[in-house]
């Protein structure tokens, strides 16, 4: 055989086979590839370099070491005589033999990119038309180390992403899993599907009734506000009070007890009634004085009406149409509003009223007007209202109250001698003059009394009293009963055409 002196065997994987070490020499292949003419495979050289016994000389010549061939003889370049060309050519030293197609380069691993297995080239029974191939080692160049592969499928070391992930999806597993729980429990006590508001959250400031707050004053103040219940011929007559003493004295008006039998009760804010008597009254003034007998009252806080100025906040508690414990808000609208009310045939009530504009209506009429320290400034009394006769009045926003230095005035002289004393000045109004700068001239002025002892005459003009201007009798009447007995007053007057100012000290009705 020409070309690179090999080993010769039987390639048994082309067979499907696997060869077998103990075969003896000589016994018959399998016919996988050709063969010699006349004998299974061709015999090896003898050692003399002659022909094998047994095997005719070639009849043009034979390689040295060679039998003959009966085509002809194998040269160092081609292939033996009688075998087939390669396709490709001579074979060479490191080719396949002739006739045979070349490997195929790669394959799914290693060992099927080569037909031979690592002793083919010792096997003494490998088939003459196989390929040939010399096998060299690779060399690995000293110094170079392989290029690591990293396994896509080995576990890797977790990223912080991954650690920020595992807290959030455990968060919204766990409020998944509690939000329904509590829809389970919820259905199961009877709740609705429908879960009603929101989260509960941190009270906003503005809900947290603060003591100098509206709600704060009126917690404070209403379990001093009681209703008025009195009987009468008539029926029963009802409106509003508040405890003016630890020991239970009672502040109302006096045409809430007008006409009763004696007989009275009161209704705190809790719903709890007890009996009242009637201690006083001052029919002029419009206060009432009635007595309870329960321990623990918490009697009101008194403030100055005479500090007043428009515009305060103010509250009104009461009664209104039997609806207890109801409190109103608004504004002081006006101050000393002067007010001549009574029904007809009955006594005339003057006072110098602060007017406001917060919800008050029938019921009303003996509760306290607060200002926004919860302190009682005012006794609700009267209102104005647009009905026809017959019907019965409703807040419009017009509403007056008696000053509470007054009402305090009238109620101790009420607790200590069982009646009022009324402040005078000594003197009466006819009326307006009708001329320009207005005021009151004097028809008749009381020897020895207030205004007489001031120079007054009759026929002099009152202009102001305290700087108050007087437009109407009724103002003059109303504002000195503001005052208490003994208090003096400046008056400012016109007498001809010259202006004098005179101080007057106001005393009390000799009745």
């Amino acid at each position: 055989m020409g070309g690179t002196d090999v080993t010769d065997g039987w390639d048994w994987r082309r067979g499907g086979e696997t060869p077998d070490p103990a075969r003896p020499p000589g016994a018959g292949a399998p016919p996988v590839g050709p063969t010699m003419p006349g004998a299974d495979r061709a015999p090896l050289a003898s050692p003399g370099g002659g022909p094998a016994p047994g095997w005719p000389a070639s009849p043009v010549g034979s390689a040295p070491g060679w039998s003959p061939s009966p085509v002809g003889s194998a040269s160092s370049a081609g292939p033996a005589s009688g075998w087939p060309a390669s396709p490709a050519g001579p074979a060479s030293s490191v080719g396949p033999a002739p006739g045979w197609p070349a490997p195929a380069a790669g394959g799914p691993n290693p060992a099927d990119a080569s037909p031979w297995w690592s002793d083919a080239l010792a096997d003494p029974w490998r088939d003459p038309a196989a390929p040939t191939a010399v096998v060299v080692p690779g060399m690995v160049a000293p110094g170079t180390e392989p290029e690591p592969v990293t396994d896509p499928d080995a576990p890797g070391r977790p990223t912080l992403r991954h650690l920020l992930l595992i807290p959030v999806i455990t968060a919204l597993l766990a409020g998944t899993l509690g939000g329904a729980l509590g829809y389970a429990f919820a259905v199961r006590g009877g709740a609705g599907a429908a879960v009603l508001g929101g989260a509960p959250a941190e009270v906003p400031a503005l809900a947290q009734r603060k003591p100098e707050s509206l709600a704060g004053v009126a917690e404070r103040v209403l379990p001093s506000v009681v209703t008025v219940r009195v009987s009468s011929l008539g029926g029963t007559s009802e409106g509003s009070g508040f405890i003016a003493t630890a020991d239970g004295h009672v502040i109302t008006n006096d045409h809430v007890v007008a006409g009763g039998t004696g007989k009275a009760s009161v209704v705190f804010n809790d719903g709890s009634t007890a009996p009242a008597t009637i201690v006083g009254q001052d029919a002029e003034s419009d206060i009432a004085v009635i007595k309870v007998s329960r321990p623990g009252l918490r009697p009101v806080e008194f403030g100055d009406s005479d500090a007043l100025a428009v515009g305060d906040p103010v509250l009104a508690i009461g009664s209104p149409l039997s609806l207890a414990n109801t409190v109103t808000a608004g504004i002081v609208s006006a101050l000393d509003r002067t007010m001549q009310a009574g029904e007809p045939g009955g006594p005339v009530r003057y006072y110098a009223a602060i007017q406001t504009d917060a919800a008050v209506n029938h019921g009303n009429s003996g509760g306290p007007l607060v200002d926004g320290a919860g302190r009682v400034v005012g006794v609700n009394s009267t209102i104005k209202s647009l009905v026809a006769e017959g019907q019965e009045a409703g807040n419009i926003g017009l509403a007056f109250a008696i000053p509470i230095n007054q009402a305090k005035r009238v109620t101790q002289d009420i607790i200590g001698t069982g009646k009022a004393r009324r402040t005078v000045i000594g003197a009466r109004a006819d009326g307006p003059t009708g001329v320009v700068g207005g005021g009151l001239r004097l028809a008749e002025v009381e020897p020895s009394g207030p205004a007489d002892g001031a120079g007054l005459k009759v026929g002099d003009v009152i202009l102001r009293i305290n700087g108050r201007p007087m437009t109407e009798p009724t103002d003059l009447t109303a504002l000195v009963r503001k005052y208490a007995p003994g208090s003096v007053v400046t008056v400012e007057y016109r007498r001809g055409s010259a202006r004098q100012n005179t101080s007057v000290t106001l005393a009390a009705d000799a009745k």
